[in-house]
């Protein structure tokens, strides 16, 4: 990457107007979680149609991408995060090692899930919540996942460092490609093909891998700072473990999130098969509407870093505000619309009264509390960005594992189903609650622009 190139680049990530830099950043990777979230709606939506078994296989091989996807985002995060911070810093060769060692990092790791997972198929399934009448359809589904473990390993950590380098853009077209080839797939193998639930499983791998394709390009064709040429990583075993310690958070985040499905699937497995698929399609819907918050606030991430790196602490501050403020408004006015048209929502998916009517209550309980995301999700960001872990690991594990577990089974216990259906919002509300006074002390602490990084 040229030199002129690589100034640019400094001056348009120190000197943009800050809710400017924010949405330009933001916006690519909001277009792209909305496709993601799209194409998993479509698994959800074709697999409907072959019965309430293998619809509740969803929610299960959901958990298993969570697992995946955990390692993914913590070489990525761990990576990105520090890539902003020296790029901000202008060490661009040390920014390098990062992203070299991350990437080789999460396709070891990719390659240990698929051998493991596919020689302890049926105990991990059922591990996950998976009933004798899920297993068939998840056996099936989860094959395809488990051998694209490698792919979405590495795709996570390749969007993360390009959007931390503020090249969402690259990503965007990465990720969106894979998903509308995704629902392409999942059309041609499952409607016209007749493959049922591996057809899903089939056209996800297949599409995971043309997306991973994809998002390598901007690296081989030295379009960006980092580089993934083995030469880069690290001789330094410190190194790996600086990764491991920011990306931290993330691994927390997903693989609670995998924790609590398999809870949540348990939880909901004395109900019925329509109750773990009803609980599946109000995650995947919730899923879908907070990614617009989600996708603005991964465009903080990087002003975050990159500026704090920079010692332009005054921009950390405006854009960690505006974020919260800007994710806010748009959710809530999402969870208007989520609340009044919940039960044509879940009828979409299937179309089955139990599933319905265990389906809406949760997903109108969700909606009550999804306005109060964005100050949870938007404090974690916020520390993960800057390389505090420790805070950031503990937001991290607030909201799936902290609070969801222990609130999720008194709930089960003292309310039955109803508990089961508002246990997530509760939850997220206080979350929510924890992070606020950390995030605001914190920022107030800052020092002014150019004073050494505060511990």
């Amino acid at each position: 990457m040229a030199k002129a190139n690589m100034q640019e680049q400094y001056r348009k990530m120190t000197e943009t107007p800050v809710p400017r830099l924010v949405l330009t950043l933001g916006i690519p990777t909001t277009i792209s979680m909305l496709i993601t979230n799209i194409y998993n709606m479509a698994d959800t939506f074709f697999v409907g149609t072959l019965g309430t078994s293998a619809s509740g296989a969803i929610g299960i091989v959901f958990a298993l991408m969570a697992i995946i996807q955990a390692f993914g985002f913590m070489f990525g995060h761990g990576a990105g995060s520090n890539i902003s911070r020296l790029l901000g810093a202008r060490h661009v060769e040390r920014a390098r090692t990062f992203s070299a060692t991350s990437f080789y990092a999460a396709l070891a790791a990719g390659l240990l899930i698929t051998l493991l997972g596919l020689l302890f198929q049926d105990p991990l399934l059922r591990l996950l919540g998976s009933t004798e009448t899920i297993l068939p359809y998840a056996r099936a589904y989860s094959f395809y996942i488990l051998l694209a473990a490698p792919a979405m390993a590495t795709s996570c950590v390749m969007n993360n460092i390009l959007r931390y380098e503020g090249k969402a853009t690259f990503a965007m077209v990465g990720l969106v490609s894979g998903g509308l080839l995704n629902i392409l797939g999942d059309y041609l193998l499952i409607s016209v093909c007749s493959m049922g639930v591996a057809g899903a499983g089939l056209s996800t791998a297949i599409s995971q891998y043309i997306s991973a394709v994809i998002l390598a390009v901007p690296y081989v064709a030295k379009m960006v700072q980092s580089s993934l040429a083995p030469r880069y990583i690290t001789r330094q075993p410190r190194d790996l473990l600086t990764i491991i310690t920011v990306g931290f958070p993330s691994l927390m985040r997903q693989g609670l999130n995998s924790v609590s499905s398999m809870i949540l699937n348990g939880c909901a497995g004395p109900y019925g098969d329509a109750a773990i698929a009803a609980m599946s399609i109000a995650s995947r819907v919730m899923n879908f509407l907070f990614c617009v918050g989600l996708g603005v606030g991964q465009g903080f991430q990087p002003v975050s870093a990159f500026n704090y790196g920079a010692k332009k602490y005054s921009r950390v501050k405006k854009s960690a505000y505006f974020t919260c403020f800007f994710t806010m408004s748009l959710l809530t006015l999402a969870a208007i619309v989520g609340a009044i048209f919940a039960t044509p929502i879940v009828t979409i998916f299937r179309d089955d009264p139990d599933v319905i009517a265990i389906g809406t209550v949760a997903l109108q309980a969700q909606c009550l509390s999804l306005p109060f995301m964005p100050l949870s999700v938007c404090g974690n960001m916020l520390f993960q960005s800057i390389g505090k872990s420790g805070r950031a690991a503990f937001l991290a594990s607030s909201r799936s594992g902290l609070f969801f577990i222990p609130v999720l089974l008194l709930l089960n216990t003292t309310l039955g189903l109803f508990g089961l259906q508002i246990s997530q919002a509760v939850s997220d509300i206080l979350s929510a609650a924890v992070t606020l006074p950390l995030a605001y002390n914190f920022l107030h602490s800052l020092p002014p622009d150019g004073a050494e990084n505060p511990s």
